[in-house]
């Protein structure tokens, strides 16, 4: 009896469902009957029944409608201000936060005397906790050197007065580096996963390919260009898919959502702001993988 032999093709589709599987099974069991709840809360009035428990209202997209019309948020900012601010603030520490991870992730691989006690030191908050010592930090060094910046000779307002007397770039430009400078140490805190990332990146690039670039006559910069960054285009999508989801995390837009659902018991009005939330957060995350796509960043193959 002859054996049926699947086709490599399928044997690799097989595998990557194999390999989601875990994964996927873990969404279903705990966050499909979460985001299935918040969209059917935003589309009630959420209260608390007369013998206890939940009870719901339909009131169809009103949740919405009040959100972007009636409702302010904590600072008595109306949403659609919010959205436009948050979203302009990540885009802006998007590409950030990912070059400065990669220039780290470089420095890191390169060799030299003492490297693992850097790595180690570099890497050992994260292994700790990130926003342990980042809370850490910021409340006392890291709070010390941002006020010694502040006032000092690399300070935000010095640092663009330099760069307008002394360079030829707009002003638009230098305010958004001085606005980058008073905000570093607070970006650097953000960076710890994706140089690890960009890190075993770098490891797994096998040395054959950067010897091979210099046989051929490539120097450094053809190298990092030509080699480096084609074999690192995968990384640098998930480095920055990753970066995109933490910002929006961590954004104001997540504290609101709580303020709305249990501070101020608006259930229907947070979980409508959730949903907005999680839709400018696709929305953003398609415009950013067609932006890659554009650049050749995102391999076609």
């Amino acid at each position: 009896m002859k054996k049926y032999k699947l086709k490599y093709k399928t044997r690799r589709k097989i595998d990557g469902f194999i390999f989601v599987l875990p994964w996927l099974i873990g969404f279903i069991m705990f966050f499909f009957i979460p985001i299935k709840n918040t969209i059917l809360y935003s589309l009630n009035d959420v209260s608390v029944g007369k013998n206890g428990g939940i009870e719901l209202t339909f009131s169809g997209i009103s949740n919405y409608i009040n959100l972007f019309t009636s409702e302010v948020m904590t600072d008595s900012k109306p949403l659609s201000q919010l959205l436009t601010t948050e979203n302009i603030s990540i885009i802006t520490n998007l590409p950030l936060i990912v070059i400065f991870s990669l220039f780290l992730a470089i420095i890191a691989n390169v060799k030299f005397p003492g490297r693992g006690i850097v790595r180690v030191i570099f890497f050992l908050p994260i292994v700790l906790g990130l926003s342990l010592i980042t809370n850490w930090t910021q409340n006392s060094t890291g709070k010390m050197l941002i006020e010694s910046a502040g006032g000092g000779m690399f300070g935000a307002k010095m640092g663009a007065g330099i760069l307008l007397q002394y360079t030829f770039l707009p002003k638009s430009v230098v305010n958004f580096l001085a606005v980058v400078i008073a905000d570093i140490f607070r970006l650097i805190t953000k960076t710890g996963v994706q140089t690890m990332i960009f890190l075993a990146g770098l490891q797994s690039i096998s040395p054959a390919h950067y010897e091979v670039a210099k046989i051929e006559g490539a120097n450094t910069y053809d190298i990092f260009w030509k080699v480096t960054i084609p074999l690192l285009s995968n990384v640098i999508v998930f480095a920055v898919i990753y970066t995109l989801i933490d910002l929006f995390l961590n954004s104001t837009i997540a504290e609101e959502v709580y303020n709305f659902a249990f501070n101020e018991s608006k259930i229907g009005i947070g979980s409508a702001l959730s949903v907005v939330y999680i839709g400018n957060v696709l929305i953003l995350l398609l415009v950013v993988l067609f932006f890659l796509k554009v650049v050749k960043i995102i391999d076609d193959k």
